[in-house]
């Protein structure tokens, strides 16, 4: 299986679909492309989103990639923070921030269900094609954990009792949404090479 590049500047999650995709597939980040620019996401979908960011990549190496965008969407909330799920807080991105509004908005509600929600862009052989991972949990009343990034802490994926932030990377890998997106895309990508 080939290497492709992965239109991210996260390293955790870098470290994650690498980890869900195991050896099939070899990541090129952007550093490791030489490539060093923070690709805005101006977007109102995740969809959108990835679409720019794999596009901007695609422009500049002129190969084959993927990006992804993700997002938490908490039903009580009406679907936020969703697509602004890392500037939920402010631009400066602060997970804690994001956390402490997150918990703040969900006080005194009794619905805490929420589901993540990944979408890969995937520009191959000058088509674009998109994959889509859904995990469904629930928002727990304060943070648990230290593994992960992001509402890891206080997100627990239905069928389990703790945190993505209490997992390991393969236990989280095996139930997140970034898997399910990832392993929809190497199930794409296997069928392009037979």
């Amino acid at each position: 299986m080939e290497s492709i590049i992965f239109a991210t500047n996260n390293q955790h999650k870098i470290e994650e679909l690498q980890s869900a995709i195991g050896d099939q597939i070899t990541l090129i980040t952007l550093r490791q492309a030489g490539i060093d620019i923070d690709i805005p996401e101006p977007h109102p979908t995740l969809e959108q989103n990835a679409s720019e960011k794999s596009s901007v990549i695609r422009g500049i190496t002129g190969m084959d990639c993927f990006s992804e965008d993700t997002g938490l969407e908490v039903n009580a909330l009406g679907g936020e923070p969703g697509v602004l799920s890392a500037r939920y807080a402010g631009d400066e991105k602060s997970f804690e921030k994001n956390i402490d509004k997150l918990l703040a908005n969900l006080s005194g509600k009794s619905d805490r269900s929420a589901q993540f929600r990944t979408v890969i862009s995937l520009l191959w052989k000058g088509k674009e094609y998109f994959f889509e991972g859904i995990c469904a949990g629930f928002i727990t009343t304060s943070r648990h954990g230290r593994n992960g990034f992001g509402y890891d802490p206080v997100f627990c994926p239905i069928g389990s009792k703790r945190t993505f932030a209490e997992m390991d990377l393969e236990e989280k890998s095996r139930v997140s949404h970034r898997k399910k997106a990832a392993d929809k895309l190497i199930h794409f990508l296997k069928n392009q090479q037979s």
